[in-house]
């Protein structure tokens, strides 16, 4: 007669056994996915939602014979990540002010959400860019000029025919090629801008700000109608310098303790008002001066970055 007690430790040892692997193959691919979801939602916060709910539909699919774990999470993912754009369509539409990703902090010196790939798609002016795009053309797009998928493999991920993959993504690269950077500007030349910026904000220098600028350079800022923002795109390097000595300059507080940072890939300041974020910025950069600047003060988009560290 077999022994119940032994038969009933067995089933819950292979139990837990198969739970441990199936977290363990998760987190293998985790950075994945997080950069994945990322790049689709430019919210850290519905990243994170995205794959806890992958995280459980994979829990689910023990029954299934899956011949690959990633293919499957990477189905899952761009599945929830399109699936949420559509329905969060609305909410973008109904947003006050201008809308911007959430920002992240990419120092080499720290990874907290383990992205795989910093380069010109984890970018504000790239995610801004990926706002003109449908959901589904988001995820092609990124599947394949960012991730580098096959078209075989985007097609079985999204449910759509081969040709039609080709054809989506014909579609998104005309809407994003005239607004993609042409050449790659170096590190130190962003990093000298950004503190030439800084100074000239700090010395009141209109004119020291101006040479800075580019002509057609864009002011960006996000408050999400929960903080002090500008609530349109402000355009021009004289309209821009006059916004930010005559507007923002005077509506932050002279207490904030600046940091600076790596934000999304490129140089960036993180303010900080009683220890906790307060203002994010950051810079794009083409033909030596600064093309775009992104601020972001919506204190639910800040929620994330850690509180600030004292030397």
């Amino acid at each position: 007669m077999p022994d119940n007690k032994n038969t009933v430790a067995e089933i819950k040892q292979r139990i837990d056994s198969d739970v441990s692997i199936r977290l363990a193959t998760f987190d293998q691919y985790r950075s994945l996915l997080f950069s994945i979801a990322y790049r689709m939602l430019g919210s850290v916060a519905d990243a994170e939602d995205m794959l806890q709910e992958a995280f459980i539909r994979w829990q689910q699919s023990r029954e299934q014979v899956i011949d690959s774990p990633r293919a499957f999470l990477v189905t899952i993912i761009s599945r929830l990540c399109i699936n949420h754009l559509q329905s969060a369509r609305v909410k973008r539409e109904e947003y006050v002010g201008q809308w911007l990703p959430e920002p992240i902090v990419t120092d080499a010196a720290s990874d907290p959400f383990g992205i795989i790939k910093v380069d010109e798609s984890l970018s504000m002016a790239f995610l801004v860019l990926l706002e003109r795009l449908t959901p589904i053309e988001r995820a092609v797009f990124l599947l394949r000029e960012v991730f580098e998928y096959e078209y075989s493999e985007i097609a079985a991920v999204l449910a759509q025919s081969e040709v039609n993959c080709r054809q989506i993504l014909r579609r998104a690269r005309q809407h994003v090629s005239a607004m993609r950077p042409r050449f790659k500007v170096p590190e130190q030349k962003r990093d000298d801008l950004l503190k030439l910026f800084l100074e000239a904000i700090g010395t009141g220098e209109m004119s020291g700000l101006i040479d800075l600028l580019a002509d057609d350079v864009v002011l960006h800022s996000d408050g999400g109608g929960k903080a002090i923002a500008v609530p349109n795109e402000v355009h021009g390097a004289g309209n821009v310098a006059r916004g930010i000595f005559g507007g923002l300059k005077r509506l932050v507080p002279s207490t904030l303790v600046r940091k600076l940072a790596y934000i999304n890939g490129g140089p960036g300041l993180v303010n900080y008002l009683d220890g906790k974020p307060h203002s994010v910025l950051t810079i794009d950069v083409a033909n030596g001066r600064i093309c775009a600047i992104y601020i972001v003060t919506n204190p639910e988009k800040l929620a994330h970055l850690p509180p600030l560290q004292m030397n």
